[in-house]
C-alpha cells in the first residue's frame, strides 16, 4: 500500500497539539485578517493611481510573511488545513490497518472523529474509545 504521508499521528499525539493548534488557528485568522486589510488599501492606491513603495508594501509584506509562517507550522507536521475559516483539520493517521485523517474543528473539546482521505468532513466517523 503506497502511503499519502510520511507523519502519522495517533490520537494522543494530535491531542498534545490541540493547544498549539487553536493557537495558530487563532493567528492564522488575524493573519488573514490584516492580509485581506492590506490587500485592500494596496487596491486603493493602485486605482487612485499611487506609487506604491515603501512602508506600504511593507506592512503588506509583513502580513504576507506572518500567514505565510503559520501555514508552515502545520505543514512542517502534515496536519492539513480542510477549512480556514471553520477551523477544520486533518491529522494523518491510521484507523483499522487504513490511511485516514482525524479530523477535529475549531470549538470541540477532543479529537473524536476520523474519516477516509476522499470523503472528507461528510464521511465523518466517530472514534472507538480504544483508538
Amino acid at each position: 500500500m503506497a502511503l499519502q504521508f510520511r507523519k502519522h499521528f495517533t490520537r494522543d499525539e494530535a491531542r498534545a497539539l490541540l493547544p498549539q493548534v487553536r493557537q495558530w488557528l487563532d493567528q492564522l485568522g488575524q493573519a488573514k485578517e490584516q492580509l485581506a486589510r492590506q490587500d485592500e488599501h494596496l487596491a486603493d492606491r493602485l486605482a487612485n493611481g499611487h506609487d506604491l513603495g515603501g512602508d506600504t508594501v511593507s506592512r503588506w509584506l509583513k502580513a504576507v510573511v506572518a500567514f505565510k509562517g503559520l501555514l508552515q507550522e502545520f505543514a512542517r507536521r502534515e496536519i492539513q488545513i480542510k477549512d480556514l475559516d471553520r477551523g477544520l483539520v486533518g491529522f494523518p493517521a491510521f484507523v483499522g490497518g487504513r490511511e485516514v485523517f482525524l479530523s477535529w474543528e475549531h470549538g470541540e473539546e477532543d479529537v473524536e472523529y476520523w474519516h477516509d482521505l476522499e470523503s472528507g468532513y461528510a464521511g465523518r466517523e466517530r472514534l472507538t474509545p480504544n483508538l
